[in-house]
């Protein structure tokens, strides 16, 4: 985002907010890009045609493997499509077990794509650490869990049990991929005021020492989030990446630059997809299962992607606030019309001072309430890629790619650099990344060996390092794919009909 030099201030950050993030399996850069650019690091024209020739090989023999479990996978959705399963599971006459079982197929189908395409389920300490700050969402966001199905993915992780899952894993599943930076520059006044009168607020209950007595009951939890605030995983330095969290919370805030741009900052998951199911009337079952598909979500604003939400109102703390105004307010007047001489201008600030702190709460919602709505808006029109079969549709060729990238590269690493233990290729393949895309990846070595080892060119040496055979023969090994052959077939009559129009 392009930044007005002579209109934005950065405020000076009272602490900095570091999240830390383990590095993902996926590999961002561009198929196309990935093969060209290799391609071009090969010395020999001869040799860089035969791996271009190879790597549409490998790609095209992949996707066949994937082929038959796509179908499957497109066959159970259009059971359970929102929109026309329904009348389809109608016309099959399946009795209530074979339906349930129908539903988990499809589910381990997806759960198993999800997988290769490197999501990963949320789990609740993520949450609570995406939760931990605010970033443009400033309202408390609650499901309605009554409108939301319990035995679809109850009944699937009975029967395939998994580590980690969410509290909510029986109602809804979010899947998540890749990290990004949203950045927002504006002036935020209202949220500095917000935040200038909250800090006020603490000072006044610090003074009045109503702290301790509050903070007795949140004190366990309070140390909790700060151990949990500044990390998402802890693995091992080499495989986290740090994106920095800037939100008001943590800046410091005073009149000089309340009218002036800032810019916040939230690290982002680039992909979510949302799994759940609606829940059924008692006059007739739902069995539609919903698959949406979002991108690019501020991890503070997950809840803007979570089903059936529940309309904002004011918090409980927020009505809390009312009262004690009020009762303040009118002890303190009460105070001053019994004192002899009650002076009406202290009545009148002390009513204005009330009046105008509960006005402050209520228009402050009024405002977290048009930006929740606009931040719906924008992620159904600008944040929701696709639903349904379509986010189906683009998992199956997204394990495609994937799996395509790491062959390509495992190979090439191989060919250039000769012999590797399974250690030093995965190293080898995650520097190669670094230093010629500027990209981080963790590298799924296994994965992208075990598939050079299905397509017999790569072998190991009787010490277990892998090594693969020269460009020629890897390409003989393959052989000559269906689609080189229908493309070879279709140039032949191509050609054959423009030289029969001639003559």
């Amino acid at each position: 985002m392009a930044k007005d030099e002579t209109e934005e201030r950065k405020p000076m950050r009272k602490n900095k907010v570091m999240i830390r993030l383990e590095k993902e399996s996926v590999i961002p850069i561009l198929k196309p890009k990935l093969i060209v650019h290799l391609a071009n690091l090969i010395e020999h024209s001869s040799d860089r045609a035969e791996f271009l020739k190879l790597c549409k090989r490998i790609e095209y023999t992949i996707r066949a493997w994937y082929t038959l479990q796509f179908e499957d996978l497109m066959q159970l959705y259009s059971l359970f499509d929102p929109v026309h399963g329904a009348e389809k599971l109608e016309q099959q006459n399946l009795t209530y077990a074979e339906i349930e079982t129908l539903e988990r197929n499809f589910l381990q189908y997806l759960f198993q794509v999800m997988q290769k395409s490197n999501f990963k389920i949320v789990s609740d300490e993520e949450i609570e650490v995406a939760q931990s700050g605010q970033y443009l969402l400033n309202l408390p966001i609650v499901v309605d869990e009554t409108k939301l199905d319990k035995k679809l993915l109850r009944n699937y992780f009975e029967s395939h049990p998994q580590e980690d899952l969410p509290d909510f894993a029986d109602k809804y599943i979010i899947f998540r991929r890749g990290i990004g930076v949203d950045q927002t520059t504006d002036y935020f006044f209202m949220e500095k005021v917000d935040a200038m009168l909250g800090r006020f607020w603490s000072w006044i209950l610090k003074k009045t020492r109503l702290e301790k007595i509050l903070s007795r009951r949140s004190n366990s939890k309070s140390k909790k989030e700060k151990r949990k605030s500044g990390e998402i995983t802890s693995e091992s330095d080499s495989t986290e990446l740090s994106i920095e969290r800037i939100h008001l919370e943590n800046m410091e805030l005073s009149f000089h630059n309340l009218f002036s741009k800032i810019t916040i900052q939230e690290p982002t998951f680039d992909r979510i997809i949302v799994i759940y199911r609606q829940a059924s009337s008692k006059t007739k079952p739902d069995k539609g299962i919903f698959v949406k598909h979002f991108k690019n979500i501020p991890m503070a604003d997950m809840e803007i992607v979570l089903p059936e939400k529940k309309n904002p109102s004011l918090t409980p703390m927020d009505w809390v606030k009312f009262l004690i105004s009020a009762v303040v307010g009118l002890v303190a007047v009460a105070g001053s019309i019994e004192m002899p001489n009650a002076d009406l201008w202290v009545i009148f600030a002390i009513l204005s001072t009330v009046i105008g702190y509960c006005a402050k709460i209520y228009f402050t919602f009024q405002q977290n309430m048009a930006t929740y709505q606009n931040l719906i808006t924008k992620s159904m029109y600008d944040k929701q890629l696709d639903s349904g079969k379509g986010t189906l549709l683009h998992l199956c060729d997204d394990v495609i790619q994937q799996e395509v990238k790491e062959v390509i590269i495992s190979f090439f690493i191989l060919m250039e650099q000769g012999k590797a233990t399974l250690e030093d290729l995965d190293k080898q393949c995650e520097e190669l990344i670094q230093e010629e895309f500027g990209a981080h990846c963790n590298f799924d070595v296994d994965d992208a060996v075990q598939k050079l080892e299905k397509l017999g060119i790569v072998c190991r040496d009787t010490i277990g390092r892998y090594y693969c055979v020269p460009l020629k023969r890897a390409n003989e090994i393959i052989g000559i794919t269906t689609e080189e052959a229908v493309l070879k077939a279709s140039q032949a009559s191509t050609g054959s009909s423009s030289l029969s129009g001639s003559s």
